[in-house]
Parts: C-alpha cells; structure tokens; sequence
C-alpha cells in the first residue's frame, strides 16, 4: 500500500490553520514604472507542501473590480481561499499569487462597459506589477515554468484575455471568467488551452463579451472550451472553480508544449 498520499494530506491537515486565508505569505514589490516613481505593492503568496526534487504549477489569480484595495487580505476571497482547503491543497498543491489591484485601477486600462474593447498599446501599471511578481515566483527552484496558469473573475477576467493576448506562450492554461477581450486579436489565442465561463444572465459585465471572444478564436481556427451557465448572473466563478469535477481538474492537467 502506497502511504504517500495519505502522509501528504496528514501533513496539510496539520499545517491547515482554521483560517484558510492564514497559509498566505504576505510579498511586497516594489514598482517604479510608469505614474509610480517607486511604490510598494503587497501581494500574497500560496506556497506547495513541497517534496524534495518535485517542481509546482504556478497559478496567478486576477481578482474582480471589488477587491481592490492596500489591504492585501481582499483579494483572497473565492478562489485563493477555496485552494488553501485542506482537500485542495492535497489534489491541487502549486504556487498561488494573489496581487491586489489598487482602488481606482484597473487590470486592463479599458471601460468595463465599453461596447467595442481595443487592447491598449502597453499593459497597466497594475499589470505590469503582476507579471513583475510572476516572474519573481518563477525564480523559485520549485516552480514549474511549464504548468503557469492564468485565471480570474470580472475585472480579472479582462486582465486574462488581456494578458493572454500579449503573452500567448506563457502560460499553460488560461481560464477567463466573466470577462472580455479585443476579438481582434483572437489569432493570438488559437493555440492556448483556454476556457472561458459566463453566466448567460450576468447584468454586471454582458455576456456577450465572451461569447464574441470564442467565436473569434474558432473562426481563426482555435477550438476553446466553453461553459455558459444558463439563469446564473454574474457570479460564474462559484460553479466554475467550486466543481470538483469542472475547471480546476481540467487546468491542473494542462502542460505547456514546446
């Protein structure tokens, strides 16, 4: 009988404190781009129970329009909290970066609202300060460069077709909730592994938006996945991370091609 798995999970239970969001390693980096002449932005950081010579997927997580703030706690809500459960921890163990966008900022310098989205020039300060601690994590003797997933809800939902667009071989999986993107550029996506969710009766950021950037990635020949939930307003990220058998299984199998 192989006792592995089961030392594994004893060892998480063991380390699990009550509050799941207490696992989270509190980063600061410094920023000197842009509007910013040098400012501090605090992040928070999901550590692997790791296991000698074994190498982690590293998930980067863009939080919705309401979690933003200085007060690097907000945005652990949902996902970031759901991967610090002692079970998911267990069959999902990786890296979770979880930066906070300012109050006032946006992941994507582009109207949520907008009726036709235009990928900005450059990135967002905001943005840039992510992919800035995304590339400090992939440092990490640990981290797997080839298992780097993409995935937020809303406001984020829009900085992962954003960020996915400009860095199509980045990442191993991309998974937009709720969000939108510039179908212009939807050549870029056709050969990611993506899979987008939108509820078909969200009043906060249309549905339409995703629908227009999946019918462009197939009419440039890409084949994307997915999921719009039927009667479910905007909060579509519950059934798409909460299912054990949807999203998460799916985008931890992912591996990036060579």
């Amino acid at each position: 009988m192989n006792l592995a798995p089961l030392l594994l999970l004893a060892t998480v239970w063991a380390q699990t404190p009550s509050d799941p969001e207490a696992l989270y390693e509190e980063g600061e980096y410094v920023y000197t781009g842009g509007e910013y002449h040098e400012e501090v932005f605090r992040y928070r950081l999901l550590k692997p129970p790791m296991q000698p010579g074994e190498k982690y997927p590293v998930v980067l997580f863009l939080h919705g329009a309401g979690e933003r703030g200085d007060d690097n706690r907000a945005q652990l809500k949902y996902l970031p909290s759901w991967l610090a459960e002692p079970e998911n921890r267990q069959r999902y163990p990786c890296w979770l970066i979880a930066p906070q966008c300012r109050q006032g900022k946006l992941w994507v310098d582009v109207p949520f609202r907008t009726a036709k989205f235009v990928t900005p020039a450059e990135p967002s300060d905001q943005m840039r300060v992510a992919l800035g601690i995304l590339e400090r994590i992939l440092k990490e003797p640990a981290a797997d460069p080839n298992r780097v997933y993409l995935t937020g809800l809303s406001m984020g939902g829009y900085g992962c077709w954003d960020l996915a667009i400009r860095y199509p071989d980045k990442f191993a999986a991309v998974a937009p909730i709720c969000g939108g993107g510039d179908p212009t550029k939807a050549e870029r996506l056709v050969h990611v592994p993506l899979w987008a969710w939108h509820g078909a009766a969200d009043r906060a950021v249309p549905v339409e938006r995703s629908r227009e950037m999946i019918e462009a990635i197939r009419q440039a020949g890409g084949d994307p996945k997915y999921t719009e939930l039927e009667g479910v307003g905007h909060d579509s990220w519950t059934p798409a991370y909460r299912d054990p058998e949807g999203l998460l299984p799916w985008m931890f199998a992912q591996v990036r091609k060579e």
